[in-house]
């Protein structure tokens, strides 16, 4: 049995694109999440400035996941949120216990 660890993951949407788009991707990373790991919930922030300027954008959207994974996941969160479009960063830590 794989050991399982708890995860979070900010991401920054870019606004570009506009709501639709944004909610489409935060849909698609919980699906993602839903199919490879545990689920635990999702918190929007919402517009927020940005400390410099990323792709030439001074605001993104932000969200927060919650989930449970294996150790392989996140490496797959990452890879997948690097080639979607309109995501403009993405950090995933590891909660201690």
């Amino acid at each position: 049995m794989a050991v399982k660890a708890n995860y979070e993951a900010v991401m920054v949407f870019s606004l570009k694109n506009g709501e639709d788009a944004i909610q489409a991707n935060i849909e698609k990373f919980k699906a993602l999440i839903e199919k490879h790991a545990t689920f635990q919930s999702v918190d929007e922030w919402g517009k927020r400035r940005l400390a410099y300027l990323i792709n030439k954008e001074s605001e993104g959207y932000y969200a927060l996941f919650n989930f449970e994974a294996e150790a392989e996941f996140p490496a797959e969160f990452d890879r997948v949120a690097k080639i979607t479009d309109g995501v403009m960063r993405t950090m995933i830590i590891k909660k201690g216990e």
